[in-house]
């Protein structure tokens, strides 16, 4: 059975340092591409027509092992990411997605801190999904050897 694999991207510009860490995990494994600002995705507790969040929520689930992309912005996860992860609470759709989650986490000079506040949300959503959490990348070689277990 093959494994399926999809690189959730965060950031707008599709095909920037973000998807090339999604290059680099993946190395030459097929994998699919969904990007969140193709979607619209309201925040918690709103109720907006054309809400897709359940189609996003559908192709997680789907997937064999997701590797959710953020670029830095205002020293964490940049806010598509996160707006997709607060939705989950309380979603009984969103609830226990199950299957690997790696973190693609990359931006200017980050501080340690700021790689820690990442990576402690990608570890608590993935624990509260019932994911298995395989670890964190910020550059290309992090993502080669997270990417060769895969």
């Amino acid at each position: 059975m093959t494994m399926t694999m999809l690189f959730v991207n965060g950031s707008p510009n599709k095909d920037g340092n973000t998807a090339a860490l999604a290059k680099a995990l993946f190395g030459g494994k097929d994998y699919e591409t969904l990007n969140l600002t193709d979607y619209r995705i309201g925040l918690f507790g709103q109720e907006l027509d054309g809400d897709q969040f359940h189609e996003v929520i559908g192709r997680i689930r789907e997937a064999d092992v997701v590797a959710l992309g953020s670029p830095m912005y205002w020293h964490n996860l940049c806010a598509s990411v996160r707006t997709m992860m607060e939705r989950c609470y309380g979603d009984d759709y969103a609830a226990d997605l199950g299957g690997k989650l790696v973190l693609l986490f990359q931006g200017g000079a980050p501080e340690q801190w700021m790689l820690e506040a990442g990576e402690y949300t990608a570890k608590r959503f993935a624990a509260l999904q019932h994911m298995e959490y395989l670890g964190m990348a910020t550059t290309a070689a992090e993502a080669r050897t997270l990417g060769a277990s895969l």
